[in-house]
């Protein structure tokens, strides 16, 4: 009989410890906020908003990379920023600034359902990667299963309501409203999504099993 290993404190960590993020959620949702004060201060310019959302995320990205950040993530998030304001301008529509995070949730949703459909839930890549375990957790069913229904809570109880909110404020117009929906359903949206899909995820679990840190192969007798 293979002994299995005892389960411990590291292997049940929270997975908010490992994922963290507040952060960096934090600071993507200050680029529409100021959109949004920019375009109400100077009497609904989207110009103005632009140019507000643009001075901000430049503010964002040299205090990030200030901080040790790496130089692609900050320039993409800039750049989303940056094309954000682009789209608003061209349509002349202040709610277009949104349009940009409206589709990236939308692809989002459809991307991690995919990944569960086959078998490599993101959330398992994304923690296997942080554990660097590469795609050993793949090899133990039950932590697959896990992280695959605790993948589920990101498609809906992140994804999903962010494109229903999001795309019914777009299309109803009101922009102040969607400024605070981008707040609202960045950082606290993320710690829920997070807290909810660890107790899925350990839930799942069998009581015996070894934790997160601890992938178990396929055969655990012999």
């Amino acid at each position: 009989m293979t002994e299995r290993p005892t389960p411990d404190a590291a292997g049940r960590e929270s997975l908010g410890t490992l994922l963290g993020g507040r952060r960096g959620a934090i600071d993507a949702s200050l680029p529409p906020l100021a959109f949004v004060v920019g375009w109400l201060i100077s009497d609904r310019s989207i110009a103005w908003g632009a140019f507000a959302a643009i001075a901000v995320g430049v503010l964002v990205a040299v205090e990030r990379l200030v901080r040790g950040k790496r130089v692609g993530a900050v320039v993409l998030s800039l750049a989303a920023v940056v094309l954000a304001a682009y789209i608003a301008l061209y349509t002349g529509r202040p709610e277009d600034f949104f349009l940009l995070q409206l589709f990236s949730n939308a692809a989002s949703a459809l991307v991690w359902a995919l990944s569960i459909v086959l078998r490599w839930p993101l959330l398992g890549v994304v923690v296997g990667t942080l554990l660097g375990q590469k795609t050993r957790w793949r090899r133990d069913p039950e932590l697959l299963r896990a992280y695959s229904l605790a993948s589920w809570v990101w498609v809906f109880g992140q994804y999903t309501v962010r494109v229903v909110v999001f795309g019914l404020l777009w299309w109803s117009g009101h922009v102040v409203a969607l400024g605070i929906a981008r707040t609202v359903l960045t950082w606290p949206l993320v710690a829920l999504t997070i807290a909810v899909s660890g107790w899925v995820l350990h839930r799942a679990l069998p009581d015996d099993h070894p934790g997160l840190r601890h992938p178990q192969e396929l055969s655990r007798t012999s």
